[in-house]
């Protein structure tokens, strides 16, 4: 007598027991940062505390606020911080049903997916938020007193970090979509023009009303394609004298 389980019935099975240890894994990064929770939010606050008039400050309009958002922040960071192993559970449940050509390629995707990733989200905190937050603060009408609901502000920001850390992974999309036959280096570059205007589309749909962090998104979305075109022509050359070689 057999125990083995229907195909369809084993990989349910498998799928539940890599999410739960994808959950385990949050769980544990969020414990971690549970105790530091203030000490995080006044960190993702600084850029936005910097530029503000003096004697201005943030505020919280909800009562629970100053214990909920904090809480918030450490949690989606512990996402961010498990993210390596949530793809290494995505790619060990996906690994069986590739070719080894494709398998092949899997550790340098994911290594680079998770860097530009995190790329991303330093791009975000370093570079767009002391622009964005010194523009808003300088047009604030004179008689306007800057003093921002720290859930608002959470909201915000998370928004942003999730848009610059998935758009920072262009290149290897345009990679992926290279790799698998969907598309050629020659046929992307034809649609260059029509690339271009997406990228500043989704800056503006991504991004608050001001052209400062809409092109700040668009001009790096189009500039990592332009690597990922790079790297996908380079990556067929070598496969190509590799398999003449053979």
């Amino acid at each position: 007598m057999t125990n083995d389980k229907p195909p369809f019935i084993a990989h349910l099975v498998e799928l539940r027991q890599r999410l739960i240890r994808s959950v385990v894994a949050i769980l544990l990064c969020f414990a971690g940062l549970a105790y530091f929770a203030n000490e995080l939010y006044t960190l993702v606050s600084t850029p936005l505390l910097d530029v503000l008039p003096a004697g201005s400050n943030m505020i919280a309009t909800d009562v629970a606020a100053p214990f909920f958002a904090p809480f918030k922040l450490a949690f989606m960071l512990s996402i961010v911080l498990a993210f390596p192993y949530l793809l290494h559970q995505i790619w060990g449940f996906i690994a069986p049903g590739l070719y080894s050509h494709e398998k092949k390629f899997a550790a340098p995707i994911l290594i680079t997916s998770v860097l530009l990733f995190y790329c991303g989200i330093a791009f975000s905190y370093f570079i767009v938020f002391p622009l964005v937050f010194a523009f808003f603060t300088s047009v604030a009408p004179e008689n306007i007193v800057i003093a921002t609901d720290i859930t608002s502000y959470l909201d915000f920001t998370l928004k942003l970090f999730i848009a610059f850390g998935l758009s920072f992974e262009v290149p290897v999309l345009v990679f992926i979509l290279c790799l698998s036959g969907v598309t050629t280096v020659d046929n992307l570059k034809q649609k260059r023009p029509y690339v271009v205007l997406a990228a500043f589309v989704l800056g503006m749909l991504l991004t608050p009303p001001d052209v400062i962090s809409q092109t700040l998104l668009a001009i790096p979305m189009w500039l990592l394609f332009e690597l990922g075109l790079i790297l996908s022509r380079v990556i067929k050359v070598k496969n190509t004298d590799s398999e003449q070689t053979e």
